[in-house]
Protein backbone atom coordinates (compact mmCIF):
# COMPACT_ATOMS: atom_id res chain seq x y z
CA UNK A 1 0.00 0.00 0.00
CA UNK A 2 1.32 3.35 -0.93
CA UNK A 3 1.77 5.90 1.89
CA UNK A 4 -0.16 9.09 1.27
CA UNK A 5 2.15 11.99 0.71
CA UNK A 6 1.63 14.86 3.12
CA UNK A 7 1.18 18.23 1.61
CA UNK A 8 2.83 21.34 2.98
CA UNK A 9 -0.58 22.54 4.08
CA UNK A 10 -1.33 19.39 6.10
CA UNK A 11 2.08 19.62 7.78
CA UNK A 12 1.36 23.20 8.78
CA UNK A 13 -2.06 22.19 10.13
CA UNK A 14 -0.45 19.49 12.27
CA UNK A 15 2.09 21.94 13.62
CA UNK A 16 -0.65 24.43 14.50
CA UNK A 17 -2.62 21.69 16.23
CA UNK A 18 0.41 20.65 18.27
CA UNK A 19 1.06 24.24 19.25
CA UNK A 20 -2.56 24.56 20.36
CA UNK A 21 -2.28 21.42 22.48
CA UNK A 22 0.93 22.66 24.07
CA UNK A 23 -0.67 26.03 24.72
CA UNK A 24 -3.72 24.42 26.34
CA UNK A 25 -1.53 22.13 28.40
CA UNK A 26 0.55 25.11 29.52
CA UNK A 27 -2.59 26.91 30.67
CA UNK A 28 -3.74 23.84 32.59
CA UNK A 29 -0.36 23.56 34.29
CA UNK A 30 -0.42 27.27 35.05
CA UNK A 31 -3.94 26.98 36.46
CA UNK A 32 -2.96 24.03 38.64
CA UNK A 33 0.14 25.92 39.76
CA UNK A 34 -1.99 28.88 40.79
CA UNK A 35 -4.22 26.58 42.82
CA UNK A 36 -1.31 25.43 44.95
CA UNK A 37 -1.50 26.92 48.47
CA UNK A 38 2.00 28.29 48.78
CA UNK A 39 1.18 30.51 51.78
CA UNK A 40 0.43 27.54 54.02
CA UNK A 41 3.89 26.07 53.42
CA UNK A 42 5.58 29.16 54.82
CA UNK A 43 7.32 28.79 58.20
CA UNK A 44 4.95 28.78 61.17
CA UNK A 45 6.48 31.96 62.59
CA UNK A 46 5.63 33.86 59.39
CA UNK A 47 2.03 32.64 59.51
CA UNK A 48 1.76 33.84 63.11
CA UNK A 49 3.17 37.21 62.10
CA UNK A 50 0.59 37.52 59.32
CA UNK A 51 -2.31 36.61 61.60
CA UNK A 52 -1.11 39.11 64.19
CA UNK A 53 -2.02 41.95 61.83
CA UNK A 54 -5.67 40.87 61.79
CA UNK A 55 -8.44 41.81 64.25
CA UNK A 56 -8.93 38.95 66.67
CA UNK A 57 -12.24 37.83 65.13
CA UNK A 58 -10.69 37.59 61.67
CA UNK A 59 -7.62 35.90 63.09
CA UNK A 60 -9.77 33.18 64.66
CA UNK A 61 -11.63 32.75 61.35
CA UNK A 62 -8.39 31.63 59.65
CA UNK A 63 -8.64 28.35 61.56
CA UNK A 64 -11.07 26.99 58.93
CA UNK A 65 -8.69 27.53 55.99
CA UNK A 66 -6.88 24.22 56.39
CA UNK A 67 -5.45 21.87 58.98
CA UNK A 68 -2.20 23.85 58.96
CA UNK A 69 -4.06 27.01 59.95
CA UNK A 70 -6.19 25.45 62.67
CA UNK A 71 -4.12 26.63 65.62
CA UNK A 72 -2.09 29.48 64.12
CA UNK A 73 -4.29 32.21 65.61
CA UNK A 74 -3.66 30.83 69.09
CA UNK A 75 -0.13 32.18 68.85
CA UNK A 76 -1.13 35.64 67.60
CA UNK A 77 1.11 38.40 68.92
CA UNK A 78 -1.68 40.99 68.89
CA UNK A 79 -4.90 40.52 70.87
CA UNK A 80 -7.13 43.51 70.12
CA UNK A 81 -10.58 42.72 71.51
CA UNK A 82 -12.58 45.41 69.73
CA UNK A 83 -16.07 43.98 69.36
CA UNK A 84 -17.60 47.36 68.47
CA UNK A 85 -16.03 50.59 67.25
CA UNK A 86 -17.59 53.01 69.72
CA UNK A 87 -16.07 56.02 67.95
CA UNK A 88 -18.00 55.36 64.75
CA UNK A 89 -21.56 56.35 64.01
CA UNK A 90 -24.00 56.17 66.89
CA UNK A 91 -22.61 52.97 68.40
CA UNK A 92 -21.77 54.58 71.74
CA UNK A 93 -25.08 56.39 72.18
CA UNK A 94 -27.00 53.32 70.98
CA UNK A 95 -25.38 51.20 73.68
CA UNK A 96 -25.86 53.73 76.49
CA UNK A 97 -29.52 54.27 75.57
CA UNK A 98 -30.39 50.60 76.02
CA UNK A 99 -31.81 49.18 79.24
CA UNK A 100 -29.40 48.08 81.97
CA UNK A 101 -30.34 44.43 81.52
CA UNK A 102 -29.39 44.47 77.83
CA UNK A 103 -26.15 46.32 78.58
CA UNK A 104 -25.29 43.78 81.25
CA UNK A 105 -25.82 40.86 78.88
CA UNK A 106 -23.58 42.45 76.24
CA UNK A 107 -20.84 43.03 78.81
CA UNK A 108 -21.09 39.42 80.00
CA UNK A 109 -20.85 38.16 76.42
CA UNK A 110 -17.80 40.34 75.82
CA UNK A 111 -16.04 39.12 78.96
CA UNK A 112 -16.83 35.49 78.08
CA UNK A 113 -15.40 36.04 74.60
CA UNK A 114 -12.14 37.45 75.96
CA UNK A 115 -11.90 34.67 78.56
CA UNK A 116 -12.40 32.05 75.83
CA UNK A 117 -9.63 33.48 73.64
CA UNK A 118 -7.23 33.94 76.55
CA UNK A 119 -7.66 30.34 77.71
CA UNK A 120 -6.91 28.99 74.22
CA UNK A 121 -3.90 31.19 73.53
CA UNK A 122 -0.68 29.19 73.23
CA UNK A 123 1.88 31.87 72.49
CA UNK A 124 4.70 32.59 74.90
CA UNK A 125 4.79 36.29 74.03
CA UNK A 126 2.35 38.97 72.91
CA UNK A 127 3.08 42.45 71.66
CA UNK A 128 -0.34 44.02 72.26
CA UNK A 129 -3.30 43.32 74.53
CA UNK A 130 -6.34 45.62 74.26
CA UNK A 131 -9.83 45.44 75.70
CA UNK A 132 -12.46 48.08 74.94
CA UNK A 133 -16.00 47.69 76.26
CA UNK A 134 -18.46 48.63 78.99
CA UNK A 135 -16.94 46.77 81.92
CA UNK A 136 -16.96 47.72 85.61
CA UNK A 137 -15.86 46.40 88.99
CA UNK A 138 -18.23 43.44 88.76
CA UNK A 139 -15.88 41.97 86.15
CA UNK A 140 -12.82 42.44 88.36
CA UNK A 141 -11.85 38.78 88.57
CA UNK A 142 -11.80 38.43 84.77
CA UNK A 143 -9.95 41.71 84.17
CA UNK A 144 -7.40 40.79 86.85
CA UNK A 145 -6.69 37.53 85.05
CA UNK A 146 -6.38 39.30 81.69
CA UNK A 147 -3.75 41.62 83.13
CA UNK A 148 -1.90 38.70 84.69
CA UNK A 149 -2.07 36.80 81.37
CA UNK A 150 -0.66 39.78 79.46
CA UNK A 151 2.13 40.40 81.97
CA UNK A 152 3.20 36.76 82.02
CA UNK A 153 3.52 36.88 78.23
CA UNK A 154 5.73 39.96 78.35
CA UNK A 155 3.21 42.29 76.76
CA UNK A 156 4.64 45.45 75.21
CA UNK A 157 1.42 47.44 74.71
CA UNK A 158 -1.30 47.12 77.36
CA UNK A 159 -4.57 49.00 76.75
CA UNK A 160 -7.49 48.75 79.17
CA UNK A 161 -10.25 51.00 77.83
CA UNK A 162 -13.25 50.45 80.09
CA UNK A 163 -16.27 52.55 79.21
CA UNK A 164 -18.12 52.52 82.54
CA UNK A 165 -19.57 55.99 83.15
CA UNK A 166 -20.51 55.72 86.85
CA UNK A 167 -17.53 56.60 89.03
CA UNK A 168 -18.66 54.35 91.90
CA UNK A 169 -18.67 51.29 89.63
CA UNK A 170 -15.26 51.62 87.99
CA UNK A 171 -12.78 48.79 88.09
CA UNK A 172 -9.82 49.17 90.47
CA UNK A 173 -6.38 48.21 89.24
CA UNK A 174 -5.15 45.29 91.41
CA UNK A 175 -2.36 46.37 93.74
CA UNK A 176 -1.66 42.76 94.67
CA UNK A 177 -0.73 41.93 91.10
CA UNK A 178 2.24 44.26 91.53
CA UNK A 179 3.03 43.05 95.03
CA UNK A 180 1.75 46.28 96.58
CA UNK A 181 -0.29 46.59 99.76
CA UNK A 182 -3.51 48.56 99.82
CA UNK A 183 -6.20 49.36 102.32
CA UNK A 184 -9.63 48.18 101.27
CA UNK A 185 -12.94 49.89 101.90
CA UNK A 186 -15.77 48.01 103.59
CA UNK A 187 -17.58 47.78 100.27
CA UNK A 188 -14.60 46.08 98.68
CA UNK A 189 -14.05 43.73 101.62
CA UNK A 190 -17.63 42.46 101.50
CA UNK A 191 -18.21 42.63 97.74
CA UNK A 192 -17.55 38.94 97.28
CA UNK A 193 -14.98 39.71 94.57
CA UNK A 194 -11.89 37.53 95.08
CA UNK A 195 -8.52 39.23 95.16
CA UNK A 196 -5.50 38.01 93.24
CA UNK A 197 -2.68 36.14 94.94
CA UNK A 198 0.80 37.60 94.95
CA UNK A 199 2.35 38.08 91.49
CA UNK A 200 4.06 35.12 89.86
CA UNK A 201 7.71 35.20 88.87
CA UNK A 202 6.65 35.32 85.20
CA UNK A 203 4.45 38.34 85.89
CA UNK A 204 7.24 40.17 87.73
CA UNK A 205 9.58 39.54 84.81
CA UNK A 206 6.95 40.35 82.19
CA UNK A 207 6.38 43.88 83.45
CA UNK A 208 9.94 44.71 82.40
CA UNK A 209 8.93 44.55 78.73
CA UNK A 210 6.02 47.02 78.92
CA UNK A 211 6.48 49.95 76.50
CA UNK A 212 2.98 51.47 76.33
CA UNK A 213 0.32 51.61 79.07
CA UNK A 214 -3.13 53.10 78.43
CA UNK A 215 -5.78 53.10 81.15
CA UNK A 216 -9.33 54.47 80.88
CA UNK A 217 -12.10 54.57 83.48
CA UNK A 218 -9.96 52.64 85.94
CA UNK A 219 -9.42 53.53 89.57
CA UNK A 220 -5.65 53.73 89.66
CA UNK A 221 -3.64 55.42 92.39
CA UNK A 222 -0.37 57.30 92.22
CA UNK A 223 1.21 54.35 94.03
CA UNK A 224 0.42 52.03 91.12
CA UNK A 225 1.53 54.52 88.46
CA UNK A 226 4.77 55.22 90.32
CA UNK A 227 5.41 51.48 90.46
CA UNK A 228 5.07 51.20 86.69
CA UNK A 229 7.27 54.25 86.12
CA UNK A 230 9.98 52.93 88.44
CA UNK A 231 9.91 49.26 87.48
CA UNK A 232 9.32 49.30 83.72
CA UNK A 233 12.72 50.08 82.18
CA UNK A 234 11.30 50.55 78.66
CA UNK A 235 7.95 52.24 79.44
CA UNK A 236 7.87 55.22 77.06
CA UNK A 237 4.14 56.04 76.82
CA UNK A 238 1.62 56.45 79.64
CA UNK A 239 -1.97 57.57 79.04
CA UNK A 240 -4.51 57.83 81.86
CA UNK A 241 -8.10 58.88 81.17
CA UNK A 242 -10.85 59.41 83.74
CA UNK A 243 -9.08 57.79 86.68
CA UNK A 244 -10.91 58.56 89.93
CA UNK A 245 -8.82 58.65 93.11
CA UNK A 246 -5.70 59.81 91.26
CA UNK A 247 -4.73 62.91 93.26
CA UNK A 248 -1.02 63.59 92.81
CA UNK A 249 1.26 62.33 90.07
CA UNK A 250 5.05 62.56 90.09
CA UNK A 251 7.43 61.80 87.25
CA UNK A 252 10.76 62.47 88.87
CA UNK A 253 14.27 61.27 88.21
CA UNK A 254 16.50 60.56 85.19
CA UNK A 255 16.08 56.80 85.68
CA UNK A 256 12.48 57.07 84.47
CA UNK A 257 12.51 56.61 80.69
CA UNK A 258 8.95 57.87 80.08
CA UNK A 259 8.79 60.08 76.97
CA UNK A 260 5.08 60.67 76.40
CA UNK A 261 2.57 61.44 79.17
CA UNK A 262 -1.16 62.02 78.64
CA UNK A 263 -3.61 62.81 81.46
CA UNK A 264 -7.29 63.33 80.60
CA UNK A 265 -10.19 64.31 82.85
CA UNK A 266 -9.06 62.83 86.16
CA UNK A 267 -11.54 64.65 88.39
CA UNK A 268 -9.67 64.24 91.69
CA UNK A 269 -6.28 65.25 90.32
CA UNK A 270 -4.69 68.16 92.18
CA UNK A 271 -1.09 68.27 91.02
CA UNK A 272 1.44 66.93 88.54
CA UNK A 273 5.18 67.19 89.06
CA UNK A 274 7.63 66.44 86.27
CA UNK A 275 11.24 66.99 87.27
CA UNK A 276 14.67 65.81 86.10
CA UNK A 277 12.91 63.64 83.51
CA UNK A 278 13.39 62.61 79.88
CA UNK A 279 9.84 63.47 78.88
CA UNK A 280 9.33 64.63 75.27
CA UNK A 281 5.59 65.32 75.11
CA UNK A 282 3.02 66.18 77.79
CA UNK A 283 -0.75 66.45 77.34
CA UNK A 284 -3.19 67.54 80.04
CA UNK A 285 -6.92 67.95 79.71
CA UNK A 286 -9.07 68.52 82.77
CA UNK A 287 -12.13 70.24 84.14
CA UNK A 288 -9.97 72.85 85.83
CA UNK A 289 -6.40 74.02 86.08
CA UNK A 290 -4.11 72.07 88.41
CA UNK A 291 -0.80 72.69 90.12
CA UNK A 292 1.67 71.82 87.40
CA UNK A 293 5.35 71.82 88.35
CA UNK A 294 7.94 71.40 85.61
CA UNK A 295 11.68 71.67 86.07
CA UNK A 296 14.76 70.36 84.29
CA UNK A 297 12.94 68.78 81.36
CA UNK A 298 15.42 69.52 78.54
CA UNK A 299 13.78 67.15 76.02
CA UNK A 300 10.23 68.48 76.37
CA UNK A 301 9.23 69.91 72.97
CA UNK A 302 5.48 69.18 72.74
CA UNK A 303 2.93 70.47 75.27
CA UNK A 304 -0.87 70.49 75.21
CA UNK A 305 -2.99 72.03 77.98
CA UNK A 306 -6.74 72.28 77.56
CA UNK A 307 -9.99 72.28 79.50
CA UNK A 308 -13.68 72.31 78.53
CA UNK A 309 -14.53 75.15 80.92
CA UNK A 310 -13.80 78.90 80.77
CA UNK A 311 -10.95 80.24 82.89
CA UNK A 312 -10.12 83.96 82.99
CA UNK A 313 -6.48 83.41 83.85
CA UNK A 314 -5.81 80.22 81.90
CA UNK A 315 -3.31 81.87 79.57
CA UNK A 316 -1.16 83.60 82.17
CA UNK A 317 -1.29 80.51 84.38
CA UNK A 318 -0.16 78.26 81.53
CA UNK A 319 2.77 80.54 80.74
CA UNK A 320 3.77 80.55 84.40
CA UNK A 321 3.61 76.77 84.69
CA UNK A 322 5.58 76.29 81.47
CA UNK A 323 8.14 79.01 82.16
CA UNK A 324 11.06 76.59 82.45
CA UNK A 325 10.59 75.18 78.94
CA UNK A 326 8.88 77.88 76.84
CA UNK A 327 12.04 78.57 74.87
CA UNK A 328 12.40 74.93 73.74
CA UNK A 329 8.78 74.01 72.91
CA UNK A 330 8.19 73.26 69.22
CA UNK A 331 4.54 72.09 69.31
CA UNK A 332 2.14 73.98 71.57
CA UNK A 333 -1.60 73.43 72.09
CA UNK A 334 -3.53 75.74 74.41
CA UNK A 335 -7.18 76.24 75.29
CA UNK A 336 -7.66 79.96 75.94
CA UNK A 337 -11.46 80.15 75.93
CA UNK A 338 -12.49 82.98 78.22
CA UNK A 339 -8.92 84.12 78.87
CA UNK A 340 -8.86 87.86 79.56
CA UNK A 341 -6.69 90.06 77.37
CA UNK A 342 -4.47 92.37 79.42
CA UNK A 343 -3.34 95.38 77.43
CA UNK A 344 0.41 95.99 77.36
CA UNK A 345 0.98 92.61 78.97
CA UNK A 346 4.29 91.22 77.75
CA UNK A 347 3.97 87.80 76.12
CA UNK A 348 6.95 85.47 76.59
CA UNK A 349 8.88 84.69 73.43
CA UNK A 350 8.19 81.23 72.04
CA UNK A 351 11.27 81.15 69.87
CA UNK A 352 11.08 77.53 68.66
CA UNK A 353 7.34 76.96 68.26
CA UNK A 354 6.70 75.61 64.75
CA UNK A 355 3.12 74.42 65.29
CA UNK A 356 0.56 76.31 67.38
CA UNK A 357 -3.00 75.19 68.10
CA UNK A 358 -5.38 77.53 69.92
CA UNK A 359 -8.92 76.80 71.04
CA UNK A 360 -10.63 80.13 71.60
CA UNK A 361 -13.96 81.92 71.83
CA UNK A 362 -13.70 84.54 69.07
CA UNK A 363 -16.89 86.32 70.07
CA UNK A 364 -14.85 88.12 72.73
CA UNK A 365 -13.30 91.42 71.68
CA UNK A 366 -9.92 90.41 73.05
CA UNK A 367 -9.56 87.21 71.05
CA UNK A 368 -8.08 88.90 67.97
CA UNK A 369 -5.62 90.64 70.29
CA UNK A 370 -4.55 87.26 71.65
CA UNK A 371 -3.94 86.09 68.08
CA UNK A 372 -1.80 89.14 67.39
CA UNK A 373 0.23 88.57 70.55
CA UNK A 374 0.84 84.94 69.69
CA UNK A 375 2.00 85.82 66.18
CA UNK A 376 4.46 88.33 67.62
CA UNK A 377 5.67 85.79 70.19
CA UNK A 378 6.25 82.97 67.67
CA UNK A 379 8.64 84.31 65.03
CA UNK A 380 9.40 80.85 63.55
CA UNK A 381 5.80 79.59 63.49
CA UNK A 382 5.04 77.59 60.32
CA UNK A 383 1.60 76.10 60.97
CA UNK A 384 -1.31 77.64 62.89
CA UNK A 385 -4.52 75.81 63.84
CA UNK A 386 -7.42 77.84 65.26
CA UNK A 387 -10.37 76.03 66.81
CA UNK A 388 -13.24 78.47 67.21
CA UNK A 389 -15.99 77.80 69.74
CA UNK A 390 -18.81 80.08 68.63
CA UNK A 391 -22.55 80.31 67.91
CA UNK A 392 -23.35 83.61 66.24
CA UNK A 393 -25.16 84.99 63.21
CA UNK A 394 -23.44 84.89 59.83
CA UNK A 395 -22.17 88.15 58.40
CA UNK A 396 -20.30 89.10 55.27
CA UNK A 397 -16.88 90.79 55.29
CA UNK A 398 -18.49 94.06 54.13
CA UNK A 399 -20.28 94.38 57.47
CA UNK A 400 -17.08 94.15 59.46
CA UNK A 401 -15.57 97.15 61.15
CA UNK A 402 -12.04 96.24 62.10
CA UNK A 403 -11.32 97.20 65.69
CA UNK A 404 -8.22 99.09 66.68
CA UNK A 405 -5.46 96.62 67.32
CA UNK A 406 -2.03 96.65 68.77
CA UNK A 407 0.68 96.99 66.18
CA UNK A 408 1.45 93.62 64.61
CA UNK A 409 4.49 93.25 62.36
CA UNK A 410 4.46 90.99 59.34
CA UNK A 411 5.08 87.30 59.92
CA UNK A 412 7.58 85.72 57.51
CA UNK A 413 7.45 81.99 58.29
CA UNK A 414 3.77 81.10 58.68
CA UNK A 415 2.80 78.93 55.69
CA UNK A 416 -0.38 77.02 56.64
CA UNK A 417 -3.46 78.15 58.57
CA UNK A 418 -6.32 75.86 59.59
CA UNK A 419 -9.56 77.25 61.01
CA UNK A 420 -11.92 74.68 62.54
CA UNK A 421 -15.40 75.43 63.82
CA UNK A 422 -15.87 78.18 61.24
CA UNK A 423 -19.42 79.60 61.20
CA UNK A 424 -18.79 82.64 59.04
CA UNK A 425 -19.51 85.30 61.64
CA UNK A 426 -17.76 88.63 62.11
CA UNK A 427 -15.01 87.33 64.33
CA UNK A 428 -14.15 84.32 62.18
CA UNK A 429 -13.82 86.44 59.06
CA UNK A 430 -11.77 89.00 60.96
CA UNK A 431 -9.24 86.30 61.83
CA UNK A 432 -8.89 85.35 58.17
CA UNK A 433 -8.48 88.95 57.02
CA UNK A 434 -5.80 89.61 59.60
CA UNK A 435 -3.84 86.47 58.71
CA UNK A 436 -3.97 87.23 54.99
CA UNK A 437 -2.62 90.69 55.64
CA UNK A 438 0.16 89.85 58.09
CA UNK A 439 1.36 86.36 57.08
CA UNK A 440 3.35 87.39 54.02
CA UNK A 441 4.59 83.83 53.31
CA UNK A 442 1.19 82.18 53.66
CA UNK A 443 0.68 79.33 51.17
CA UNK A 444 -2.53 77.64 52.27
CA UNK A 445 -5.74 78.32 54.23
CA UNK A 446 -8.00 75.44 55.27
CA UNK A 447 -11.55 76.21 56.44
CA UNK A 448 -13.36 73.48 58.36
CA UNK A 449 -17.02 74.38 59.11
CA UNK A 450 -17.67 71.21 61.09
CA UNK A 451 -18.49 71.32 64.78
CA UNK A 452 -15.46 71.08 67.06
CA UNK A 453 -16.94 67.89 68.54
CA UNK A 454 -17.14 66.30 65.10
CA UNK A 455 -16.00 62.67 64.89
CA UNK A 456 -15.80 60.82 61.56
CA UNK A 457 -18.81 58.57 61.19
CA UNK A 458 -20.74 60.13 64.05
CA UNK A 459 -24.44 60.68 63.45
CA UNK A 460 -25.48 64.36 63.46
CA UNK A 461 -28.83 66.08 63.79
CA UNK A 462 -30.46 68.20 61.08
CA UNK A 463 -29.63 71.50 62.79
CA UNK A 464 -25.92 70.73 62.90
CA UNK A 465 -25.90 69.63 59.26
CA UNK A 466 -27.70 72.82 58.15
CA UNK A 467 -25.32 75.05 60.13
CA UNK A 468 -22.36 73.32 58.55
CA UNK A 469 -23.80 73.75 55.05
CA UNK A 470 -24.51 77.46 55.63
CA UNK A 471 -21.00 78.02 56.95
CA UNK A 472 -19.46 76.20 53.99
CA UNK A 473 -21.55 78.24 51.53
CA UNK A 474 -20.55 81.43 53.32
CA UNK A 475 -16.85 80.56 53.11
CA UNK A 476 -17.07 79.79 49.40
CA UNK A 477 -19.07 82.95 48.59
CA UNK A 478 -17.36 85.51 50.79
CA UNK A 479 -13.93 84.23 51.81
CA UNK A 480 -12.64 82.56 48.69
CA UNK A 481 -12.92 85.81 46.75
CA UNK A 482 -10.82 87.84 49.18
CA UNK A 483 -8.04 85.26 49.48
CA UNK A 484 -5.21 86.12 47.04
CA UNK A 485 -4.65 83.70 44.17
CA UNK A 486 -1.16 83.01 45.51
CA UNK A 487 -2.73 81.30 48.54
CA UNK A 488 -4.40 77.90 48.17
CA UNK A 489 -7.92 78.02 49.59
CA UNK A 490 -9.48 74.76 50.85
CA UNK A 491 -12.95 74.40 52.35
CA UNK A 492 -13.67 70.96 53.79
Amino acid sequence: MKRRRRTARSVKDDEDENKGKRRRKSKVVEFEYNLVDRISVLPYEILVSMVSFLPIKEAVATSVLSRRWRHVWKSSMSLNFQAVNFEAGSNYSYFTNQCKHWQGLQSINYADWVNHIVKQHRGQYIERFRVCFFLNRYFSSSIDEWIRFAMERRVQILELELLETLQDNVYTFPHTLLGLERRFSKEELYSGIPSLPLPSAECSIGIKFLKVLRLQNICVTAQVLNYFLSNCPVLEQLAVRRAPKLVNLRVVGPSIVLKHLLIHNCVDLKSIEIRDANIVSFTYRGLDMIDLHLSNVPLLVEVSISKPTFHRHSLSLAFTQLSCCLSQIEILTLDIKGAVYIQNHLFPTLANVKYLELTSSPEHDWDIHHLICFMKATPTLQRLSLKLAQIFKLRTPREIEMRDKADCPSHHHLKVVEIAGYLGNTWSVEHVLHLIKKAVSLEKIVIDPRNLCFLPGRDRDVKEINEEREARDHAMQHLKGIVPSTIEFVCL
